[in-house]
């Protein structure tokens, strides 16, 4: 069995984990990944890009069927899901040759395989080492870093009783590799996975239908923009089902698809689809991976660490989904610099989650940074609010896309702003603005008094600064 030395190994290369051994390599250490997929992880793979490549292919179909309204006759409009799918497949190689381009500019060791942590050995004194079991037959490796970090991500929560079968019952990771769109979809989950794929299919033709436990759809956003984006997904023809808690042990498949039972407004309901896709969550994967071997403290299914992401073993940090908190890529990506940056003795810039962006990227898409109305009263914050609709700006009604708004939650005693909150065309690419202005602990004035070009979509953030004090000019 060889034996390798390093400064750091990580266990698993997407987004947190590749980051975090890019910038170790910037920093002079000797890294090295072990990953038992691909580079890149299921951000690249499984998750954000492929999603996003089919949400934009449903975007541009949806609108070619609606071209008419532009001046544009298009007398046939069809859709092959094969191309969509090629397309798709397309834009995720060209990324993972450019993840690999890195991982080899930075001389960044790859480790095909799968990682788990040892207990104190011959070849070190603490719990760390690394026994890679090799993909291909190849010989087992053994790593022996002065530093881990555990970026083995998660994978998409099954309910008991409606294990997926790939066919009828899929998680999203199934639903990406769909050969050809369903007649129907029963979406179970109306959060941010769920209603991504229920725009997406939407727009597709497909005939969807939402079931969500909780009161409404995107439960962690503000009440309005859940409010907003119930209306437009019923415009759509999605039918939403709240306060819905489904029976998996009434599930019946048949020639046709699917039924299930849910409880629903007192009393049991039946839904039918061709297929269910499961959307209730993620769970972090540390299974398999030796804790047990640690010192490690594991909290509700997730890795507990310190603010600069050390376990209970300082040499060991975690990042990313496998710690819980806010699940992103670009979360996890800073996470990983945090623990890079505290390992090579640095000072790093620690993440305040209150200035976090957070995206939704369906159609109308949404964005938020900060509190919630609701969050900021229950932390006593006295708050003031300005919104200011998209109807109202004219690139909106050129873009022909006039749902939506923003909403700006400012302290009524300091001024700061506290949240921003909105759904709208394109609001993925404004938020920023927003996490700007939180992070400089910016007033409404301040962002009211930046110059937002006309015409431009981003004058709704400017008006909506100015409404926090009932000064917008065009409403």
């Amino acid at each position: 069995m060889a034996t390798e030395e390093y400064d750091l190994v990580i266990l698993g290369a997407g987004t947190g984990g590749y980051v975090a051994a890019i910038r170790a390599s910037q920093l002079g250490l000797k890294v090295a990944v072990v990953e038992k997929g691909k580079v890149g992880g299921t951000c690249l793979h499984a998750g954000c890009i492929p999603s996003k490549a089919l949400l934009r292919s449903a975007e541009v179909y949806a609108q070619t069927k609606n071209s008419e309204e532009f001046g544009v006759i298009a007398p046939t409009i069809s859709l092959d899901f094969g191309k969509v799918q090629e397309r798709k497949a397309r834009i995720t190689s060209q990324l993972y040759k450019g993840v690999q381009h890195l991982m080899k500019q930075g001389k960044i060791k790859i480790y095909e395989g799968t990682g788990r942590i040892l207990g104190p050995s011959i070849f070190s004194p603490l719990p760390g080492t690394i026994s890679v079991e090799m993909k291909n037959g190849e010989e087992n490796e053994m790593l022996i870093p002065k530093n881990v970090i555990v970026a083995t991500g998660s994978r998409p929560r099954i309910l008991s009783g409606l294990e997926v079968d790939g066919e009828k019952i899929l998680t999203s990771d199934e639903a990406l590799e769909m050969k050809e769109l369903p007649q129907s979809m029963l979406i179970i989950g109306g959060g941010v996975i769920g209603i991504e794929w229920a725009s997406m299919l939407a727009d597709f033709g497909v005939e969807v239908t939402v079931i969500e436990y909780s009161n409404r759809i995107l439960p962690t956003e503000d009440v309005d923009i859940s409010k907003e984006m119930q209306r437009v997904m019923k415009k759509k023809g999605v039918k939403i089902i709240t306060n819905a808690k489904v029976l998996p042990e009434t599930l019946v498949k048949n020639k046709d698809g699917i039924t299930i039972d849910a409880e629903y407004k007192g009393t049991t309901t039946s839904f039918s689809a061709e297929k269910v896709l499961q959307s209730v969550g993620r769970q972090a994967n540390i299974e398999g991976i030796g804790l047990e071997n640690t010192e490690i403290q594991v909290e509700k299914g997730f890795i507990a660490t310190n603010e600069v992401y050390q376990t209970k073993e300082s040499h060991i940090y975690a990042i990313g989904d496998v710690i819980g908190g806010i699940q992103l890529a670009h979360v996890a990506s800073h996470e990983g610099i945090v623990a890079v940056e505290h390992i090579a003795g640095k000072q790093p810039f620690l993440l305040n989650y209150a200035n976090i962006s957070k995206c939704v990227y369906s159609k109308p898409e949404v964005a938020s940074v900060g509190y919630t109305e609701q969050e900021a009263k229950e932390l006593g914050f006295s708050v003031k609010i300005g919104k200011f609709p998209f109807k109202a700006i004219g690139k909106a009604l050129v873009y022909g896309e006039s749902d939506g708004f923003v909403k700006l939650v400012a302290d009524e005693a300091t001024n700061d702003i506290l949240g921003v909150h909105m759904i709208g065309p394109h609001v993925t690419d404004m938020i920023s603005e927003a996490g700007l202005a939180r992070v400089l602990d910016a007033t409404p004035w301040e962002v009211a008094h930046t110059i937002h070009p006309h015409p431009s979509l981003s004058e709704a953030i400017g008006e909506a600064a100015l409404a926090v004090d009932g000064k917008a000019i065009h409403l």
